[in-house]
C-alpha cells in the first residue's frame, strides 16, 4: 500500500514537470471572488496554491473580490444591497464602505496569508492600478438607471504592478479605481482582472468562483465543457448555455485572449488546490478558452 502510495506520488510530481518548465518565469492572472472567499479554508488553499507557484518560479498576481464582506458591512449601516446587470449601486456612503473593506480588511489578509504561507506578497489598490470612468446608465427593464460610484477600466498602470513581479513578489489588486480627478470607482474584478492581464500580456488568465466552469447543464456535474475556443463562445451565448454572471465573465476573457493573453481558464475555489490541478495536470479541472 505505501509502495502504491508513494508511487501515486511520484507519478504526480513527474506529471507536473513539463508545466513548471513550461510556464517558469511566465505571468498568470489570477481573479479570485464570489461564494468561494466565504470559506477560510478554501481561501487558504487557494492562497497556498498561490505561493506554489511563485516558489516554482510562476508569476502570479492576484485581483480579489470581497462582495459578501461589502453587503455585511452595508447592511450593518443599514444600506440595502441592490444590483443592476451584476452590478452593485453604489451611493457616496457605500463607495466609501467598498473602499474601506476591499483595502483596509481584505486586501490585507489576503497579503497577511500569502505571507503567513512563506510567500511573498504585496498590496495595492486598485486605485493605483486601475484608472476609470463613471459607468453610463444602465437599462433594468427599460428604465435607465444611474449606479452611482461605479466605473468602467479605461487604462491600467502597470509599472508598479511589473516592479513587484520583478521583485518576486505577488501583487494583490482590489477592484476599485479612480479617475483623472481623483474620484473613486467601484468596479467589476472580473473585467478589471481582464484589463490587467491584457496589458500584462498574461499567459494565463483564471477566475477563480464558485462555479466548475462552462457548463451545457449547470445542473448536470457531467456537462463540463473541458476546452473551448473563442470562436465557439457566441454560438454558446445565443444558445443560453453561457448566461447570466457567466456573461460579464466569458466577453472579458474574450477581450483579453483578443489582446494577447495566451488562455483563459474558470475554475471552482472550493475544490481543494483547484489552482494547481488546473495549471500542472494534463485534464485540468475547469474549463479553458483556447484562442
Amino acid at each position: 500500500m505505501a509502495l502504491k502510495s508513494n508511487t501515486a506520488r511520484t507519478e504526480a510530481l513527474i506529471e507536473a514537470l513539463p508545466f513548471i518548465q513550461k510556464f517558469r518565469g511566465k505571468l498568470v492572472v489570477v481573479k479570485y471572488g464570489g461564494s468561494a472567499m466565504d470559506d477560510v479554508h478554501a481561501v487558504e488553499r487557494l492562497l497556498r496554491d498561490v505561493v506554489f507557484l511563485e516558489a516554482v518560479g510562476i508569476n502570479p498576481v492576484l485581483v480579489h473580490g470581497g462582495g459578501k464582506a461589502i453587503t455585511d458591512k452595508m447592511r450593518q449601516a443599514g444600506l440595502k444591497a441592490r444590483f443592476i446587470n451584476g452590478l452593485r449601486m453604489t451611493d457616496e456612503k457605500g463607495i466609501a464602505i467598498v473602499e474601506e473593506i476591499l483595502d483596509g480588511v481584505v486586501n490585507p489578509k489576503i497579503v497577511q496569508t500569502i505571507n503567513d504561507f512563506g510567500g511573498k506578497a504585496v498590496g495595492l489598490s486598485g486605485k493605483s492600478v486601475f484608472r476609470a470612468e463613471k459607468l453610463p446608465p444602465q437599462n433594468d427593464d427599460g428604465e435607465l438607471v444611474d449606479l452611482g460610484f461605479v466605473g468602467e477600466v479605461v487604462s491600467v498602470l502597470t509599472q508598479q504592478v511589473q516592479e513587484i513581479v520583478a521583485q518576486e513578489k505577488v501583487p494583490v489588486i482590489s477592484p476599485i479605481a479612480q479617475d483623472e480627478n481623483g474620484i473613486c470607482y467601484n468596479v467589476n474584478a472580473d473585467i478589471g482582472a481582464g484589463q490587467i492581464a491584457s496589458a500584462l500580456k498574461a499567459t494565463k488568465l483564471i477566475y477563480v468562483s464558485d462555479v466548475p466552469g462552462i457548463m451545457r447543464d449547470p445542473k448536470q456535474a457531467d456537462s463540463l465543457i473541458p476546452s473551448i475556443n473563442r470562436a465557439s463562445i457566441d454560438t454558446l451565448i445565443n444558445d443560453e448555455i453561457i448566461s447570466g454572471g457567466m456573461i460579464p465573465k466569458v466577453s472579458s476573457a474574450i477581450e483579453a485572449l483578443n489582446n494577447g493573453v495566451g488562455t483563459v481558464h474558470f475554475i471552482d475555489g472550493r475544490i481543494q488546490h483547484s489552482l494547481l490541478l488546473e495549471i500542472f495536470t494534463n485534464d485540468g479541472i475547469g474549463t479553458e478558452i483556447v484562442p
